[in-house]
């Protein structure tokens, strides 16, 4: 759970490069032998995604913005996916809801993924839940990402090399770090992807004044803007809108130019489809514009 109240258990200053080991987002103390295995956990009933943290960061109020710069991000040597068997408007869609729960166990090597059936997989691992509570008190569901804050934003093009810019919620940022993913398609449409432990090396600093709103970020594929509504209509609108911010300030355009300019190069995707919330990102690939 998220929690503004939840003491820290490291604090940091804004520069300084942390090292972070996750479990995977069902907190597996030990690997899965065959597909589905119960194994021990750290919690033995789950309430949401084991995660590590919080991280405080000295001096990061509200109204600043974290930047987590990830340099390095290697995944451990196993990971799952599940699908179906849970009921909800998706999987009841795909007719999978009163399916039996399905497995893939996987091999991971560093750079693919093998399963129990030999499908082999290139991995891009990132981690699936980024984020800071909310300033209200009490305990917090890690599930649906935030607009404030960030959370489980389940967006597969923060690998490494990427910084992810998140607006400060709560006095000293109080960060959470997990649910690694060794791969993962745009949307997440089972429910999960590769789920896996993670080595996470990450570089915190504090920024005022930044050319995009809300969440964003700079990738190796492009600058990315987010949006995450209830609604699949707000969560597009506000992505792309601040895409065209970015493009507006970036490129010295007047609004209806921006959007011109974004008609001929942006690209929305689903981030995730599968955690209450809708997620759409909006990517200014990179090297599309000379």
């Amino acid at each position: 759970m998220f929690s503004r109240d939840i003491a820290p258990v490291v604090s940091v200053e804004a520069g300084d490069v942390v090292t972070v080991e996750s479990l995977d987002c069902a907190g597996h103390r030990e690997r899965q032998r065959v597909p589905g295995e119960e194994r021990p956990r750290v919690f033995p009933g789950r309430r949401g995604h084991c995660l590590t943290g919080p991280i405080a960061v000295r001096g990061a109020k509200p109204g600043m913005v974290l930047a987590v710069h990830f340099e390095e991000i290697t995944p451990a040597e196993w990971g799952w996916t599940a699908a179906a068997g849970k009921d909800n408007w998706l999987m009841r869609r795909l007719r999978v809801a009163e399916e039996e729960r399905t497995w893939l166990l996987w091999e991971l090597d560093g750079e693919t993924g093998t399963d129990q059936h030999g499908h082999r997989v290139r991995l891009a691992p990132f981690l699936g839940v980024v984020g800071m509570p909310p300033a209200e008190p009490g305990e917090h569901s890690t599930i649906p990402p935030r607009a404030e804050g960030g959370g489980n934003i389940d967006c597969r093009e923060l690998v490494a090399g990427s910084t992810l810019y998140l607006p400060v919620t709560v006095p000293d940022a109080m960060l959470l770090l997990g649910d690694g993913h060794a791969r993962q398609g745009d949307g997440e449409v089972g429910g999960t992807a590769i789920e896996c432990g993670m080595t996470t090396r990450v570089r915190l600093d504090l920024v005022v004044d930044r050319p995009a709103p809300g969440i964003h970020a700079e990738t190796p594929g492009g600058l990315v803007t987010f949006g995450f509504d209830a609604d699949l209509n707000e969560a597009t609108a506000t992505a792309l809108g601040a895409m065209v911010d970015w493009l507006q300030i970036e490129r010295a355009l007047d609004r209806p130019s921006a959007l011109a300019l974004a008609s001929t190069t942006v690209d929305l995707r689903i981030t995730q489809v599968a955690n209450e919330t809708w997620g759409v990102h909006a990517v200014l690939p990179t090297g599309v514009l000379r």
